[in-house]
């Protein structure tokens, strides 16, 4: 292992060993509680541009495995935690986590207070950091985060969205074959908007008894209405994914387009944010986000669900004059999920497709799949 030195942009500056990728990077630090699912987490397209700190302190323990991928690389900056370990346990690993991070370019911090770095962004707020195994010099780190970009500078979709339309044919996993299960004729279809959607959440959508197709999100939404119109498509999906989502003009005008159409839509996370902000109600920023697997959310009929987060903008409240709250956060009392008035149009802000994560919310999926045409 070698010495990486940490600088965030309230001025701490640390010293910890670094595995996985070398190099420096920046970006914008924040705390996820999960217990379980750090594969998952790594390569969770929504994380690109981040920096994770775990706070579960071991971290490596099981392995990594091509199953456990949501995407096809690991976006995220970095992940810091307290213990890594290099030698695995677990029946269904194929290899080490250092080998994958070196894979994908992800710098590992580990050897560090991550109690200290979780009080820090708890207090303070998420921040930018940078992190180098070349840069030692406390001043030079900071003269280089001041001149970097801010991950609210940067269009992250481009980069995690697919580049070309395919379709999705795998569904949830099978505890019993230890594989996924495979798509089933469906008549009802539906179109996914990749903002950089997780593998697990087009599992749950075929499981639903959905076909999919998902596209790139550079679309047009003169197009959706056209398949819409003519039958081939019945619904349209828009997922979760990374960055500042008042940052994307042309989405937000395509996405409002497709509201002013009569297509059923359901949407998840950034989807979620990005049908706010078309209808014309801004999303804001979280103090240091919500990250984890263990949110408690009411749902409408005033059952509690344990539920996987993974964001740093909410809706606002006054989305209320057009929407009735359908899920509201347990902890802090933010807007989980909503159905807009007079219209076919759900979403939530937490993830019910886990990975990793509780399961109570995955009849959500269930929901759509019925007001699909």
């Amino acid at each position: 292992m070698q010495k990486v030195w940490i600088y965030l942009e309230n001025g701490t500056f640390l010293e910890a060993k670094s595995f996985g990728a070398t190099g420096t990077s920046v970006g914008e630090i924040v705390f996820n509680t999960s217990l379980t699912g750090y594969q998952e987490i790594i390569t969770d397209p929504s994380y690109a541009g981040q920096f994770v700190t775990f706070t579960m302190p071991e971290i490596g323990n099981v392995g990594v495995n091509a199953d456990d991928m949501e995407s096809k690389t690991a976006y995220c900056k970095g992940i810091l935690v307290r213990n890594y370990h290099h030698e695995y346990s677990n029946f269904r690993a194929e290899g080490d986590l250092d080998s994958l991070l070196k894979e994908h370019n992800v710098l590992g911090i580990c050897d560090i207070d991550t109690r200290y770095l979780t009080k820090i962004i708890r207090d303070e707020g998420a921040m930018m950091m940078i992190a180098s195994t070349e840069i030692s010099s406390k001043d030079d780190l900071a003269r280089k985060l001041a001149e970097s970009f801010r991950i609210e500078d940067i269009n992250y979709i481009k980069e995690v969205s697919t580049k070309e339309p395919y379709i999705h044919k795998f569904g949830a996993w099978n505890h019993e074959k230890l594989e996924y299960n495979k798509a089933i004729m469906s008549d009802k279809k539906i179109l996914v908007v990749d903002f950089g959607v997780k593998r697990n959440i087009l599992n749950e959508l075929v499981e639903s008894g959905l076909e999919v197709e998902v596209i790139p999100s550079n679309f047009k939404a003169e197009d959706l209405i056209a398949r819409f119109e003519s039958k081939e498509i019945g619904g349209i999906f828009l997922s979760n994914g990374p960055g500042d989502p008042l940052t994307l003009e042309e989405e937000k005008k395509e996405v409002k387009k497709l509201i002013d159409s009569e297509i059923p839509m359901f949407a998840i996370c950034l989807g979620h944010q990005m049908l706010s902000i078309a209808h014309g109600y801004d999303t804001y920023k979280l103090k240091f986000g919500q990250h984890g697997g263990n949110h408690p959310v009411a749902n409408s009929q005033n059952i509690v669900e344990i539920t996987a987060q993974n964001h740093n903008y909410n809706v606002p409240d006054n989305i209320i004059e057009i929407a009735e709250i359908t899920h509201k956060n347990l902890f802090d009392n933010t807007i989980e999920g909503v159905k807009y008035k007079n219209k076919e149009i759900f979403s939530v802000q937490h993830h019910p497709e886990a990975s990793p994560g509780p399961h109570e919310s995955k009849y959500i999926f269930n929901e759509f799949a019925k007001i699909v045409k």
